[in-house]
C-alpha cells in the first residue's frame, strides 16, 4: 500500500508518517524498486496502534521505547508489557481526573443554564 493511501485510510498526514518512521516511532517501512515506501499488513498495523496510543496521550518517547523494544526480540516482552501497565496506570489516572473536570464543567453550565431560566420568568412577566 502506498503512503498515500495509507495516509487516508489512517487519516494522518503523509509527513506525519514519514516522521513516524524517521524518529523509530514505526519500524522502518520498506521501499518497492522504486525506492517508494511500500507499507505491509504489518506496517499498516504499527501505524493503526501507533495512532491509537497517541490518541490517548501516550508520549511519543514511550512509545519509541517500546518499538525499540519489541525489535530487539521476545527476550523483551516482560519489559513491553510493563511498560504498557505503567502507560495504563498513567492513562486511568487522566482519566479519572478528565471524568472530574467534566462533571465541574457539567454544574456550571447547568448553572448557566438556571441562570437564563431565572432571567426568563422575570422578562415573562406580564406588566401590571
Amino acid at each position: 500500500m502506498l503512503i498515500a493511501e495509507v495516509s487516508r485510510k489512517y487519516d494522518l498526514s503523509q509527513d506525519t508518517l514519514r516522521y513516524y518512521e524517521r524518529i523509530g516511532l514505526i519500524p522502518r517501512v520498506t521501499r518497492n524498486k522504486s525506492g517508494v515506501r511500500d507499507y505491509t499488513e504489518e506496517d499498516c498495523r504499527w501505524v493503526e496502534f501507533i495512532k491509537c496510543m497517541r490518541g490517548v496521550g501516550l508520549p511519543v518517547e514511550i512509545l519509541i521505547e517500546y518499538v525499540g523494544l519489541f525489535q530487539q526480540g521476545d527476550e523483551t516482552m516482560d519489559a513491553r508489557k510493563e511498560l504498557l501497565i505503567e502507560q495504563r496506570i498513567q492513562l486511568v489516572t487522566r482519566m479519572e481526573e478528565m471524568k472530574k473536570v467534566l462533571e465541574r464543567m457539567d454544574d456550571k453550565i447547568a448553572r448557566y443554564a438556571q441562570t437564563v431560566l431565572e432571567k426568563e420568568k422575570t422578562l415573562n412577566r406580564p406588566q401590571v
